[in-house]
């Protein structure tokens, strides 16, 4: 390994890309997605058919309570199997992946792929590690997905770490050199997902990375960034599939000492400057609520809550038979979701229910609108909050964001062997 890294607790790679696949097909979005559209996978289903395809190397989130999940997991075990057996990948050894993403809004996301080291990451709130959750981690969604991931040969990953690089020094620089790259792929992807390009870089372009990734880690830019001094500095937040790498770590604690491979997971770094990049609110629907007992008990835990908009916290509110804004004036926390979710944890204690999580405004109404359901539309957070929030207060409210449409989030194409 290059030792420039080795403060950095990020590397290149050995990244495994399919040899001869229809890329179209092989990309899928990522798991967690449209999980209350199970008409969105089955169209994904339908697009792959027989094809190689990382749809069968992954359990859509949907289908993570399915009766039969366990007969699923052990099928993609198996295919992941398949896949290393027919020679189907081919491997570029210590590499990191430069990507120039298309999304939906014709913008592009530029990334860099590569792995880190699972020592250098904590979900601990208020932790000092280098890589460092954004959210609060429910511990108890991790024990389902290291089912998949426990017994799995390769990883492909969805986790997205940001970096807050103002100057654009650390995958900026390679924009005006990708034309001189070895092109590694170059494709549409599936379901209005845009399009997008992937690049070797050369040991020139790795070296030149890791210099400026030591430099975010320096004293002075911690001064310079938020105003601290001698603090341990945090130079990745975790952007999008927090309990996924939370899984891989869980997953290592377990095979520590045993399997070397383990150690890390394979990652996308994106700087949360980058032009394309927008933070988008994270909604709620609740199911099996009683839309009237609901508001009842909202007003008893916020007595000052009003109808409509005002001073304060503003939620939009939609449900069979009401569609409008409730405002809480002189919140205790900063954000509108730590507002609703405070309350919304109390609420399924008392009476059940069950609470997904969803992206896009239009699917949030139309599902809330639905009897026996709730729907919340969230402002957004600037995501200027998000590094200073997180360095100085821990992590935010559990899905407080989310780094563009559902269609714009990472799709499945490189992957690494973690046994």
């Amino acid at each position: 390994m290059n030792e420039k890294f080795d403060a950095l607790g990020f590397y290149p790679a050995d990244i495994l890309l399919p040899r001869d696949a229809d890329m179209g097909k092989w990309a899928v979005v990522a798991c967690d997605q449209f999980t209350s559209e199970p008409e969105y996978w089955q169209r994904v289903e339908n697009t792959v058919g027989d094809a190689p395809s990382t749809l069968r190397l992954i359990l859509p989130e949907a289908e993570l309570k399915a009766p039969d999940v366990e007969d699923k997991i052990g099928k993609i075990n198996a295919a992941m199997d398949d896949y290393l057996k027919r020679d189907l990948f081919t491997t570029l050894k210590e590499s990191l992946v430069y990507v120039e993403r298309e999304q939906s809004d014709g913008r592009i996301r530029h990334g860099l792929v590569g792995m880190v080291d699972l020592d250098a990451y904590d979900f601990t709130p208020g932790s000092g590690a280098l890589i460092r959750a954004t959210e609060g981690t429910v511990l108890e969604r991790i024990p389902p997905r290291a089912k998949v991931r426990r017994n799995a040969p390769i990883e492909l990953p969805h986790v997205m770490l940001l970096i807050d690089d103002p100057d654009k020094t650390v995958i900026e620089p390679l924009t005006a050199k990708a034309d001189g790259m070895e092109k590694l792929y170059d494709f549409d992807l599936m379901e209005h997902g845009g399009h997008i390009k992937g690049y070797k870089l050369s040991d020139a372009q790795v070296s030149a990375v890791a210099d400026a990734l030591a430099g975010l880690c320096s004293d002075e830019e911690m001064q310079k960034k938020y105003g601290v001094s001698g603090v341990a500095p945090l130079l990745f937040a975790v952007g999008d599939g927090n309990h996924s790498l939370a899984t891989a770590k869980a997953c290592y604690e377990e095979q520590k000492g045993a399997n070397p491979l383990a150690k890390y997971a394979l990652v996308e770094v994106v700087n949360n400057h980058d032009d394309a990049l927008q933070f988008e609110p994270i909604h709620r629907v609740l199911f099996g609520v009683d839309p009237k007992t609901f508001l009842s008990e909202f007003k008893a835990f916020y007595p000052n809550a009003h109808e409509g908009k005002g001073e304060g916290h503003t939620i939009e509110i939609v449900c069979e038979a009401f569609n409008g804004c409730w405002t809480v004036p002189d919140p205790k926390v900063q954000l509108a979701v730590g507002t609703l979710q405070a309350f919304l944890d109390e609420y399924i204690k008392k009476h059940g229910g069950e609470v997904d999580y969803i992206h896009g405004d239009d699917v949030t109404r139309q599902l809330g609108a639905k009897p026996g359901n709730m729907g919340f539309l969230l402002p957004a957070m600037g995501k200027e909050q998000l590094f200073k929030t997180v360095l100085k207060d821990g992590v935010l409210p559990r899905k407080t964001f989310s780094m563009g449409h559902a269609q714009d989030k990472r799709y499945y194409i490189e992957a690494r062997k973690i046994r």
